[in-house]
Order: C-alpha cells, then sequence, then structure tokens
C-alpha cells in the first residue's frame, strides 16, 4: 500500500553496472561516481548509505572493492527541483546559539526538497529565518545534519557553521548522539524492555519501502514500555543507527506496528472497531511517533546538551481517550 499523501513518491531510474576486470579493487563510490554523469562521489555516498545501491542483491559500504563477478543495481531518484526560495513558514526554535539550531519540527512538514517537493520544506523555512546555514549537504538541505520522516514531529539540530556540521555528522556516524522517540503501537507489548537488532534495506519486493532484510546495514532500536492501554502500548524508543524509517520497519517486524502507519501498519488502524477511537485515528493524519529527546556534545565546546520537546496536542488527544 503506498502512503497516504498529497506528495509523489521520487520517480526511480535503474542503472545496472557489471564490472570487468579492469575495474576489480576499485571502490564502489569512486568507481560510480565515474560512471554516472553529473552524480558527485558525495551523492553517491548518500545514495549508498540510504541502501539504494546493491552489490550482487546486497546493501555494502561505500569502501567496498570491486570484483569482476559483481553486478551493481543503482537506484537514482529524480533531482530536487532547479530553483530553492526562502519561504516565511513558523518554526519553533528550542535553542539557538552562533553554531546551531535546534528545531521542534511539526508533522506534516517535509525536511528539505527532493523529487517533486520544491517547496514548504524546512529546509525553506530556515533559509528564510537564518541569515547563515551550512552548505555542507548541499544548497537544498541548508543546515540539514539529519532527516525525521515527514509525518513525524520532533527534535531537529541544524548546523550553521560548516565546521559545526562535521562535528555533528561524525557524532551521528559514531553513535555519541541521543535520540530518543515516543510511539504507540497497535497491541500489547508484553515485556516491559527489549532490544531489536534487525538489518534493514530497500524491501526487495516493494522498492518504496524498507524492510527487514538480511545482508542489509545494521540498525539497533532499544524500547521501553511507557504505558499500557487495553489494545495499544506507549513506547519510549531509542535508536543507535538512523536507518531510513527505522523506527516504523523495526516494530512493524515486531508485529507491534506505530499508529497511523499506512505503510507499515498491515491495516491495523482500519481494523480498530471503537468507533470514537477510529473516528480519532481517522482525523490524526500523521503517525504517532514523536522525537521527543535529542542529545549530543556541542560541536565547538564540547558541552552536554540535551533538549526535550513534548508531545504534540493531537497526540496528547488520542491518548487521553483510549481506555
Amino acid at each position: 500500500m503506498l502512503p497516504k499523501t498529497d506528495i509523489e513518491l521520487p520517480e526511480q531510474e535503474t542503472l545496472v553496472f557489471r564490472v570487468e576486470e579492469t575495474d576489480a579493487g576499485a571502490r564502489l563510490d569512486a568507481y560510480l561516481a565515474a560512471q554516472i554523469e553529473d552524480w558527485s562521489r558525495a551523492r553517491i555516498q548518500r545514495l549508498i548509505e540510504d541502501g539504494d545501491v546493491l552489490i550482487n542483491g546486497r546493501t555494502v559500504k561505500s569502501s567496498y572493492k570491486l570484483r569482476a563477478v559483481d553486478v551493481i543495481d543503482v537506484e537514482l531518484a529524480q533531482p530536487p527541483a532547479a530553483r530553492f526560495e526562502p519561504e516565511d513558514i513558523p518554526i519553533e526554535v528550542v535553542y539557538e546559539d552562533e553554531e546551531l539550531v535546534v528545531v521542534n519540527k511539526p508533522a506534516g512538514l517535509v525536511v528539505h526538497p527532493g523529487a517533486g517537493i520544491a517547496s514548504g520544506t524546512l529546509a525553506n523555512a530556515l533559509v528564510y529565518h537564518f541569515q547563515h546555514l551550512s552548505q555542507h549537504a548541499g544548497a537544498f538541505r541548508p543546515g540539514i545534519v539529519h532527516r525525521l520522516d515527514k509525518d513525524t514531529s520532533g527534535l531537529i539540530v541544524v548546523a550553521k557553521t560548516e565546521a559545526a556540521h562535521e562535528n555533528l555528522a561524525d557524532q551521528f556516524r559514531a553513535r555519541e548522539v541521543f535520540k530518543s522517540y515516543v510511539a504507540l503501537v497497535h497491541g500489547r507489548v508484553a515485556d516491559d524492555k527489549g532490544i531489536i537488532e534487525q538489518p534493514i534495506a530497500r524491501d526487495p519486493r516493494n522498492r518504496t519501502r524498507m524492510a527487514v532484510v538480511r545482508g542489509g546495514r545494521p540498525a539497533l532500536s532499544i524500547y521501553r514500555v511507557r504505558g499500557r492501554r487495553e489494545r495499544f502500548t506507549l513506547l519510549d524508543v531509542e535508536i543507535k543507527t538512523g536507518r531510513t524509517h527505522q523506527i516504523r520497519v523495526h516494530l512493524s517486524w515486531l508485529k507491534r506496528p506505530v499508529v497511523g502507519d499506512e505503510v507499515y501498519g498491515t491495516g491495523r488502524d482500519k481494523a480498530v472497531t471503537d468507533p470514537r477511537i477510529r473516528a480519532r485515528l481517522t482525523r490524526l493524519n500523521r503517525l504517532f511517533l514523536h522525537a521527543e529527546q535529542l542529545g549530543f556534545h556541542h560541536p565547538r565546546t564540547g558541552a552536554e546538551l540535551r533538549f526535550k520537546a513534548p508531545l504534540p496536542a493531537e497526540l496528547e488527544e488520542l491518548l487521553n481517550i483510549l481506555p
């Protein structure tokens, strides 16, 4: 089932390369940058990190050394629109200094432009509200160090300087950033706490989704039960890795999908029989997934910073009617 959204999914162009003897031993990212016109090595590396490049059907790292027997499958999303304009979109600033900004993103706001998305994003708002932002991730992702799904709310750190961006990106890669989410899931989670350590990659049966896939990129989520209702469980979920749709995929794999998730929810929202809860779910029009806590070291001073964003009103209202 495709996600309920007014934004089209990216058009994909699939490329297949068969590695010749003369290219054996080359790094994967360097090889693809030489093969694909107008794609920089940095963009290729992001493709590889997002699981859009497969070697013999499996995800690998950018540093992978090619073999003559390898078959490379690459999915290229169409590039974002050529124009990028500042827009006066309100944003909630939780913290700001000369190096960075922490904002509380509302659900429904896309983080940055992409295929079919030229405006109305958090990036457009950031350029309007802040004079200087890092260009480390490119002109269409000003200051963007990490992302949240469109229908997920919560905390995002944005870099103002190149040095801050590099330092924060290093902290994310080293798994030094604390990221904790609140998720309401269908069904009762029996254990008070647990660990989900399952690899994630593109779903081989549906390339618009992610899935737990053998040979995928390592992914680690840690959950604790925050509260239980008759047919739902409220969880705190800390993620140690930042794979695309990680929490949604892991909880769906656990057979406890996130409320409001039409992509990975296997129809559980529509199976709710209580008319009052069903009506509230219909109006929710978002995931019950909120990036509540974010912690990292300040990129210049090294001081430990920790931020917390309260649950949005629409999520609190749903919780309040659950028996």
